[in-house]
């Protein structure tokens, strides 16, 4: 890889950008396109820094009138989203995903040669990608701020890249992609990038239910196809009919957690979409295989099933296809409100899937392998991977919720009252209920609307399959009795249907007390006789980064999982999990393979369960050939982590972590907690304020509407600061941790052994350099310069850019390097190209906000639309944004 970015990716940025200015000189006039050149030129020769040119920038920003200044930013948003498309798409050519070091991306050919040099079987790999769980977790976490309808003219846009490249034997073709190129670009600059409206949560669903269609629907087949060829040349044999290594869930519809807009009846609705979505996707596969499986030969299993007819694997299919048409009828029938009145329907994955196998084993036993092993064992594949619903729906809600219901039952009941008793007291008291067999809940009880919604989603759980649900989750878990309240519910409302239950840890202090907890509840032989020998736990990147700070966070996130791993060990119970990870390195983000070598040894044992969140499916999953490099490289980690574990750290270095963590956590604290001017200071600084106006998701901003900061969500938390390019939640505390280490003796020495020795340590570095090269102070500088007038709201501000110096310093040190990223000099390059575009952004950002503020909230509508453009754009330029 050379240090120019790669020549096809400079040539598409060039045609695409190209494009564009065609564009808007045909909506504008050559003359608009000419000032859009003039600002870009100011914020490059900025970058290089030439005297005067950033000064030249902000004056010439400044003095636009208020009618350019919506097309300015639409340009320059327009750009970098074309510059994603055309990184989006040389990551696809060249099997790129992740951003990281080079040499480091994974492949699985070489995993298991490694594998097997390491003394492990070719039945022993076998048996591990077979019995392997990883669940993709979707999420519709308000980070992805490109409407749908232009992701779909960019996808068609890819699509256009790809015939252009391969049209060299055939001109004609790339003329005609050039000119399809042309008008998708035209339609996109004429489209609106900003919703005028919140999407509800059923149409986030929607969303990510055409993620599957447009993308995992082909990715997930060709993954096990080319599973399948490598385990046939390394062990010679085949993956299980039925192995799904890579499974996919969903918390769109289904998290509730601070999000009135979720309700039993959405959740019911998404489960109903997902069905009648299963239906009609299979429905085209049935169609294909009716097609294609024509021959005579089968089995007598077969011929037994179906009689003597002269096709008699279409005779099958003609039979399943009626079944599975029925599914949709029923489906789209519950979703209008109508009664169905058609014939029987699919239900459970089994009733799809062993027709399927009848006709696999028939065409198998008659030497037919060829056939079998084609288009219809990618149907097989895709029936273990999706089931009959697509995804597996988890749910979510907040611990306080379920004691609530718990209080009113209790006070109603007579038996006092729940919210003042002793965590022993609830114990008992659950425990006494669980074992009860007299139901708990008054046939005709009266309750608050919010009871009876929590009560109203378990009657949903016991509604449904078991297969269509996933996990229950309960966000700010911190207690034994938090666990068991949902397990009381889960009886005396979900019926026969009983969901795994998942407390997450997300504050520091849960996160510390995470394996007491989880301990206890063990122990308990009311709760494991429910639990079985399995447990899952989620741990939460962004609230404890948040609270914590990112390093003091990351630390207790690794002693938890330590902690969690032994317990159930002890217990004798199958541990898995829950990584609640976000797309930024201030919300555990950063890239899966070295995410997930870099946890706690025994920690990934052939399962894990991982969110994906926001704008992250779109990059990860949004197209074929990346969903199924990204597929790869979970499998790979995954599988590396499970048979080639990290070593445990050393003693040292694991008190070096302690000192490193107190210090960073006391620094953070100080700031953000303490200092009576850091609130005033991020509401004047960062769009927080104006960032409730961006209809991003359905999801209000904040947990509650009044209090301060602590009641943000850690989503528009990081979204602020990312804005303004200060990326302070990921940082703060770190300079002051790494500083007084390296002043001290043997300091440097024992940093750099961690960095080279300790897959945790050395990929936190790693992340934190990538987010540092990201940072711009001068850019949060001039927000300030801009936007504050207080003199101690100032020097706040230049004491945190004083901090973030230190830290470069620092960092730079441990890394042994004279710039950030010198050894990936991709990224590098990648974010050189972007600023130019990004910096334009910023500079109209902070004025929008000032004529904002200026007129009390009450610029135009243009002006304000202005504003969310900028968001977006830099949302754009920096993709992983919250």
């Amino acid at each position: 890889m050379s240090h120019d970015l790669h020549e096809s990716l400079r040539d598409n940025v060039r045609i695409l950008g190209d494009s564009l200015g065609r564009t808007i000189a045909d909506d504008l006039g050559p003359g608009f396109v000419d000032r859009i050149e003039t600002i870009r030129g100011f914020a490059k020769r900025g970058r290089q820094g030439e005297d005067g040119s950033q000064r030249e920038l902000i004056e010439y920003l400044r003095k636009l009138p208020d009618r350019d200044l919506l097309p300015v930013t639409r340009a320059f948003n327009q750009f970098l989203n074309l510059a994603n498309i055309a990184e989006q798409h040389y990551r696809s050519r060249f099997r790129r995903v992740e951003d990281y070091k080079p040499g480091s991306q994974p492949v699985l050919s070489e995993l298991l040669e490694r594998a097997r040099g390491a003394g492990h079987s070719p039945r022993k790999l076998v048996e591990t990608l077979a019995g392997m769980r990883v669940e993709l977790v979707l999420t519709a976490h308000p980070t992805e701020v490109i409407r749908r309808t232009l992701i779909q003219k960019y996808d068609a846009i890819d699509d256009c890249l790809s015939t252009i490249e391969s049209s060299g034997d055939y001109p004609e073709r790339g003329v005609r992609a050039q000119g399809r190129l042309e008008e998708l670009i035209s339609q996109a600059w004429h489209t609106d990038e900003i919703r005028h409206e919140r999407p509800t949560p059923v149409d986030e669903a929607k969303w990510g239910f055409a993620v599957i269609e447009n993308s995992l629907w082909q990715a997930v087949p060709d993954f096990h196809r080319d599973l399948d060829n490598l385990l046939l040349d390394t062990a010679g044999e085949r993956l299980p009919l039925d192995a799904a290594p890579i499974r996919f869930a969903s918390w769109m519809g289904g998290d509730r957690d601070g999000n009135p807009n979720v309700t039993a009846k959405v959740t019911r609705e998404v489960l109903l979409l997902g069905r009648w979505m299963a239906a009609d996707l299979y429905l085209r596969d049935l169609e294909q295989l009716k097609a294609e499986l024509s021959m005579w030969k089968a089995n007598s299993a077969l011929k037994a099933e179906v009689g003597d007819v002269a096709e008699p694997y279409r005779e099958l299919l003609k039979r399943l296809s009626s079944r599975v048409e029925a599914t949709r009828d029923w489906a789209k029938a519950e979703l209008d409100g109508r009664s169905y009145e058609g014939g029987p329907i699919i239900e459970t994955r089994d009733q799809l899937y062993a027709p399927l196998l009848a006709c696999y084993r028939s065409l198998c036993d008659v030497g037919l392998d060829t056939i079998a092993n084609g288009v219809l064992l990618d149907t097989l594949r895709r029936v273990a991977v999706f089931g009959v619903t697509l995804t597996k729906l988890d749910l979510r809600q907040e611990a306080s919720r379920h004691a609530q219901v718990m209080e009113e039952l209790t006070h109603g009941l007579a038996f006092g009252h729940y919210r003042d008793w002793s965590e022993a007291q609830r114990q008992e008291f659950l425990l006494t209920e669980l074992a009860s067999r007299r139901p708990l809940i008054p046939r005709r009880w009266e309750c608050s609307a919010e009871s009876r919604e929590v009560i109203d989603t378990f009657r949903v759980i016991a509604s449904e399959h078991r297969e269509a649900l996933g996990t229950y989750i309960i966000s700010m878990a911190a207690q034994p009795s938090d666990v068991l309240a949902v397990a009381l519910l889960m009886k005396e409302v979900g019926g026969t249907v009983s969901l795994p239950i998942a407390p997450l840890f997300e504050t520091l202090d849960d996160l510390d007390h995470a394996g007491e907890v989880i301990d206890h509840l063990l122990a308990l032989p009311g709760y494991r006789a429910l639990a079985g020998d399995s447990q899952e736990v989620m741990i939460g990147y962004s609230d404890s980064a948040k609270d914590a700070g990112q390093l003091a966070a990351a630390w207790a996130q690794y002693r938890a999982q330590e902690t969690l791993v032994e317990v159930c060990k002890r217990h004798g119970v199958d541990l898995t999990l829950f990584h609640g990870r976000g797309g930024t390195v201030g919300r555990g983000g950063g890239p899966a393979h070295a995410a997930i070598l870099s946890q706690p040894p025994g920690s990934v044992n052939g399962s894990l369960r991982v969110t994906e969140q926001g704008e992250m499916i779109r990059f990860k999953f949004g197209q074929p050939e990346i969903a199924l490099r990204s597929m790869e490289i979970y499998a790979c980690a995954v599988l590396e982590a499970s048979l080639l574990p990290p070593p445990a750290p050393k003693t040292e270095w694991r008190e070096e972590m302690d000192r490193l963590a107190e210090v960073a956590h006391g620094a953070y604290v100080g700031v953000v907690r303490e200092d009576p001017d850091f609130v005033p200071y991020f509401r004047s600084v960062t769009p927080e304020g104006a960032l409730g106006r961006l209809p991003l998701g359905s999801r209000p901003t904040k947990r509650r509407q009044d209090g301060g900061v602590e009641t943000l969500r850690a989503i528009p938390w990081i979204f602020a600061w990312t804005q303004i390019r200060l990326m302070l939640p990921a940082w703060l505390g770190s300079g002051e941790a790494f500083s007084q280490r390296l002043e001290e003796e043997g300091g440097l020495e024992v940093l750099r052994e961690m960095r080279d020795q300790w897959p945790f340590f050395g990929t936190y570095l790693d992340m934190l350099e990538m987010l540092l090269a990201k940072a711009d102070v001068g850019i949060a500088a001039y927000y300030e310069h801009r936007l504050i007038d207080e003199p101690a709201l100032k020097a706040l501000g230049e004491r945190l850019r004083t901090r973030f110096g230190r830290l470069h310093e620092a960092l730079l040190q441990v890394l042994d390097q004279q710039e950030l990223l010198e050894r990936t000099p991709l990224i590098r390059q990648a974010i050189e190209v972007r600023n130019p575009y990004i910096d334009p952004l910023h500079g109209l950002q902070a004025e929008l906000l000032q004529r904002n503020r200026d007129a009390d909230g009450a610029i135009s509508a243009d002006l304000s639309r202005a504003l969310m453009v900028t968001m977006a754009g830099i949302a754009a330029g920096l993709r992983n944004t919250g």
